[in-house]
């Protein structure tokens, strides 16, 4: 599945869409971007209410294929102003980081036949 289509299956806000094509793994959750750093799988939907600049360094740098800012957190301009600039896809939800995650699970196996 790709961010594209998980788009056009669940109500989230896009932020910006740089690379719609990019291929969904699994969902991951966490806040902590050290963390994040070190474990979120490539292709993942990073699902966090972290919502500033550095997350976008630690999505590219673990090559996650979306972040899902859960939670209606606030997206400032400079925030959005990275993400196209680095051609990364950010999407948005008022639902909570394990709704969120639950979903994205649910959309990946439902595709997938599982």
């Amino acid at each position: 599945m790709t961010v594209k289509e998980l788009t056009e299956q669940c109500p989230f806000e896009i932020v910006h869409l740089g690379n719609p094509d990019a291929v969904l793994t699994e969902p991951y959750c966490c806040d902590l971007l050290s963390i994040a750093m070190g474990n979120a799988p490539a292709g993942s939907a990073w699902c966090t209410v972290m919502s500033n600049m550095n997350t976008l360094a630690v999505a590219a740098l673990a090559e996650a294929s979306c972040v899902i800012l859960c939670n209606n957190v606030s997206v400032g301009d400079n925030m959005k102003l990275k993400a196209v600039s680095e051609n990364i896809n950010v999407l948005r939800t008022p639902d909570s980081i394990f709704t969120t995650a639950l979903e994205v699970y649910k959309k990946l196996h439902e595709n997938a036949g599982l």
